[in-house]
């Protein structure tokens, strides 16, 4: 596919407008429209908004498809792309050129499109939007206003292309393509029911009355000051100068970000020395004021440009990329307060850098306007996004001048400084991403039930609607239905789902574990008074189960249920393993372990505890057909250290779990390792008596720990000590000596390999604790007969799980290695399949809302910590509508076309520019923009591409050339026996039945 992208002539846009409205009741994807109060209005540059909100000069506002779906959302101040003299494919863009996960980074600044292209495409956006105002009734027709952006430098400025870019946007009414816009509102008069040719008349052709000078780092102030009055004196301009973080000096900006926990982003000194220095910034803008109220003008700063970083993680290609988003706006902020401190609250500020709906009425309210957006607008929700901080802002009282509150202004500036929202994970998070590749078409799935989710698929989405409406019992059917384990996954599971909830693109995940628990401790004895004990099954094959723990209860329950004999073993005197042995009361409670135990023997599982399990021979003899092994991984893995010795984290905690009060460890315990073992055993030492510190020394730092990010969380709320990037030599005379590390390339993990560096420090040890991991005990299972392999795991067929014996299987640890506890269920579920059918009811229906647009109307609300509405709530439900690929383009280049009723997927090539945003917020492996159904324009597109997709040869006789997989051929989707997939056919039929808007030039 190619990155460059074609403009839609101002006949196919309009045409696709109305069309899409008529069938759909969207345009552009958008369906649900802001409509503004207009007796409501804000004045600037003697022109007047609605919302003192929009889009920023970026992506959002490139093409004219992009600013009509801004304006739709509640968008009313338009910072239209910088143009600069070194355009289209002269400028050097890199792509992918967007990453936008957490914080966003960019590589592109001005238009990718010739400047008359981008020219043309704000001239069509500005006229459609005159139409649309007065044919929707969604505001005045004169209540939005355009901005212009230039760079970056007087004399590229003053260039003939610039120069006629800026005066025809001054007036636009001699051009071709305002005349083009004309006739074509003409052609279509007769679609209107609001618009007559007297309106059409008198749409204004003055687009834009203000500018913003856009300067690269490095900019001179003289050159600043000399555009500037270039533009004030000789254009006549109302002028925004931007103004970049780096105006804050380097100590305070990389204070700052290490204090909040962007310490990894990488910068030096030298932009802060190179770029406009605030010293030389305030007597220039108080001149360049002082001309501006001389000639009438308005004049104020545009804060900020984006903030350079390197580029260090290969995040984008390139050497250099520009950071922006939550950890921009306590730098932006600051500026913001710093500038007006100088001007005593009467310097007019532009904002952008990390607003939202979470900040932007803090902004506002403090006197800080139009606030324009671009990184909240490039994630899920996309667009959509806009209409409730259009809203939100609505609600504010408009001021009637300029002036900055530096009170509530310097309040905000500390809070960004102190609030959660503006802090960095102290770990690096988990890819969001599945292990699965989109498929063509029904692509829309559930993350957090899906493979990479959840191990064993349970119907997330189903649950958490039956909690979210109180109805427990029935959340907690469906959980049980897959999940033998509600209060211990409930309370202690990795919920691995979590990590792909869509939801943290909002705000946060949601708490799926917690409303697992919510569920389960709301219906548990109603679930079990309404539970009927399945009916033996006669002659069935009796199944022996080895270990006591999640995956031998799960087994248990599981074959239990469908009325199979089995007994489980367990050599201790409590059943729960790890859960009942290990890990500490305070993260689980042995009541809990003991409600799930009682759910298996409900069922009829026969639990023997208190000694070992007889042999394999004599399990035979007593007549058990199938043989389970669900042991843990109890082995032992060992500190070398040169001197001294550990105590293992297993025999610490089982100690400390029979007799939590009691301690022969001294004051100062040291804990080895960075895993949630580690993590209990740092925790249950605080709670030592006489204990008076502990801490946790690790060769890598917090954000390369395996433990989860809760966990780490909750030891540092604990008062543990974290000593990082030391590596243990040798423990004597009560002091362990650690050679100091630092971080080097990456292994094969994702994480960065800890290198010596020859430095040393001792630390205070009475006790060390290694918890380094622990192993499967291969020993055992090769003296009965079962193969095992070089890593220390059982050999096994992985669908079934059973070993080289016939009926022998393994599941849990021995078989993944320790793995976490819905591992565990996930492995007894497979072995039980193989003895026996499972009979699950199959809630993935239950998944899927019949109120479509219910769902569709969470997308783009974000949900602020002081809302009621529960957490369960907040669920996007992403098995009924994903979309997310269609909220996060700018471009409108994922298209939700409607086969047969179902909503398919489809990628317009000709609007893409390959930015890449799409892949970072796909829930699969995969990159929508090369990996989903592509509709290309032109023959030369389908040529130039390598995407699945076709284009239409003829319409009429439906002629299509289709790729599927790199096989190329020439189809009629009337003909019979071709050998394309059937739902292609039927989507490649109703894009040319009822989507053919799409395919106009």
């Amino acid at each position: 596919m190619s990155d460059i992208m074609h403009p839609i002539s101002i006949d196919a846009l309009l045409n696709w407008v109305l069309k899409e409205y008529k069938n759909e009741s969207s345009i552009f994807g958008v369906r649900k429209f802001y409509k503004a109060d207009t007796n409501k209005m804000i004045s600037l540059f003697g022109e007047k908004m609605e919302t003192p909100c929009g889009p920023a000069a970026g992506p959002h506002t490139q093409l004219a498809q992009n600013i009509i779906a801004s304006y739709l959302t509640g968008s009313r101040f338009f910072e239209v792309k910088t143009v600069q003299i070194i355009d289209g494919e002269d400028l050097p863009v890199s792509k992918p050129c967007i990453t936008a996960a957490d914080e966003c980074y960019n590589v592109e600044w001005s238009t990718e499109l010739r400047v008359p292209q981008a020219y043309d495409e704000y001239v069509k956006g500005w006229f459609v939007l005159k139409l649309l105002s007065k044919e929707l009734g969604l505001g005045n027709p004169d209540g939005f206003i355009f901005n212009m952006s230039v760079g970056y430098d007087l004399e590229g400025i003053k260039s003939p292309k610039i120069d006629k870019y800026i005066t025809d946007m001054q007036d636009a009414e001699k051009t071709p393509i305002w005349q083009e816009c004309k006739d074509v509102a003409y052609k279509y008069l007769s679609e209107f029911k609001q618009i007559d040719k007297e309106y059409i008349e008198a749409i204004s052709p003055k687009v834009c009355r203000s500018i913003t000078l856009s300067t690269l780092h490095g900019c001179p102030s003289d050159e600043i000051e000399r555009i500037t009055t270039y533009l004030l004196e000789e254009k006549g301009l109302n002028s925004f100068i931007k103004c970049n973080p780096t105006m804050l000096g380097y100590e305070y900006t990389r204070k700052t970000l290490d204090d909040l926990g962007f310490d990894y982003m990488v910068f030096d000194d030298h932009h802060f020395l190179e770029d406009l220095q605030f010293e030389d910034a305030v007597p220039m803008l108080k001149r360049l004021q002082a001309l501006a109220d001389s000639k009438n003008l308005s004049f104020g700063v545009k804060i900020t440009n984006t903030f350079p970083v390197g580029i260090a993680e290969d995040e984008l290609p390139g050497e250099e990329m520009y950071m922006s988003g939550r950890s921009l706006f306590p730098l932006s902020i600051s500026l913001a307060k710093k500038l007006s401190d100088e001007f005593n609250g009467k310097l007019q500020i532009s904002y952008s850098g990390g607003a939202d709906v979470f900040n932007i009425k803090d902004i506002f309210d403090a006197g800080i306007w139009p606030i324009t957006m671009a990184t909240t607008l490039l994630k899920p929700g996309g667009y959509q996004r806009m209409n409730q901080v259009a809203n939100l802002l609505t609600d504010s009282e408009y001021p009637k001048n300029v002036q900055v509150d530096l009170e509530k202004l310097s309040a905000i500036v500390e809070k960004a400084k102190t609030q959660a929202r503006y802090k960095k994970s102290i770990k690096i998070s988990e890819s969001p991403k599945l292990k699965a590749t989109v498929p063509l078409t029904n692509c829309y799935t559930a993350p957090c039930r899906s493979d990479g989710g959840c191990p064993i698929n349970q119907d997330i989405p189903a649950y958490l609607r039956y909690v979210n409406e109180g109805n427990h019992l029935e959340a907690l059917k469906v959980i049980v239905d897959k999940n033998p384990l509600p209060f211990i996954t409930g309370t202690i599971c990795a919920h691995p789902c979590m990590t792909k909830c869509t939801r943290q693109f909002y705000e946060s995940s949601i708490q799926i574990r917690e409303m697992k628990l919510k569920a389960a401790e709301h219906a548990y004895d109603e679930l079990m008074a309404s539970m009927e004990k399945p009916t033996p099954k006669k002659d069935a094959p009796k199944t022996a189960v080895v270990g006591g723990g999640p995956a031998g209860i799960s087994a248990g329950y599981l074959l239990a249920r469908e009325g199979m004999p089995v007994t489980v073993f367990e050599k201790a005197d409590t059943i729960g393993g790890v859960c009942s042995q290990i890990v500490p009361e305070f993260r689980i409670s042995m009541e809990s372990v003991q409600k799930d135990v009682d759910m298996a023997k409900f069922m009829g599982t026969e639990f023997k505890t208190g000694k070992a399990a007889p042999s394999l021979e004599e399990l035979r003899e007593l007549g058990y057909t199938n043989v389970i092994y669900a042991i843990g991984a109890w082995k032992h893995g060992k500190l070398k250290l040169e001197v001294g010795e550990t105590i293992n984290s297993l025999d610490f905690l089982k100690a400390n779990r029979e007799n939590p009060a009691i301690n022969p460890y001294g004051e100062k315990v040291v804990i080895v390792g960075g895993g949630n073992t580690a993590m209990d055993c740092a925790r249950a030492a605080t709670t030592l008596p006489d204990v008076k510190k502990v801490s946790v020394v690790y060769r890598r730092d917090k954000r390369n720990m395996p433990a989860d990010e809760e966990e780490l969380y909750l030891a540092l709320e604990d008062g543990v000590e974290f000593l990082e990037l030391l590596s243990p030599i040798k423990l004597e005379n009560n002091v362990l000596t650690c050679e100091k590390m630092r971080l080097g390339e990456r292994d094969a993990s994702g994480r960065r390999k800890p290198v010596p560096t020859g430095e040393y420090t001792e630390v205070p040890a009475d006790t060390v604790i290694a918890a380094v991991g622990e192993k499967v005990d291969t020993s055992f299972y090769e003296s009965i007969g079962i193969q095992t392999n070089q890593y220390g795991k059982v050999v096994s067929n992985q669908e079934t799980l059973e070993t080289n014996l016939k009926d022998v299987y393994v599941i849990g640890d021995a078989n993944l290695g320790p793995a976490t506890i819905v591992e565990a269920i996930a492995d007894a579920t497979k072995a039980a399949k193989n003895i026996c059918e499972i009979h699950n009811n199959h809630y993935e229906q239950t998944n899927i809302n019949e109120d479509v647009a219910e769902v569709r109307n969470k997308r783009g609300i974000l949900i602020p910590e002081t809302s009621k509405c529960s957490d369960a709530g907040r669920c996007l439900e992403c098995s009924t509508i994903c979309e997310s690929c269609m909220d996060v383009c700018p471009n409108r280049a994922n298209i939700v076309v409607q086969v047969k009723g179902q909503p398919q997927i489809v990628h317009v090539d000709r609007m893409c520019n390959e930015c890449g945003n799409c892949e970072t917020f796909c829930p699969y492996a995969s990159a929508p923009y090369k990996d989903k159904f592509t509709l290309f324009n032109t023959k030369e597109d389908f040529e130039n591409s390598t995407n699945s997709g076709f284009y239409v040869i003829d319409p009429t006789t439906k002629e299509c050339l289709v790729r599927l997989w790199n096989n190329i051929q020439t189809v009629k989707l009337t003909d019979q026996g071709s050998d394309i997939p059937k739902d292609i056919i039927e989507l490649m039929d109703t894009m040319i039945a009822n989507y053919d808007y799409c395919m106009e030039m």
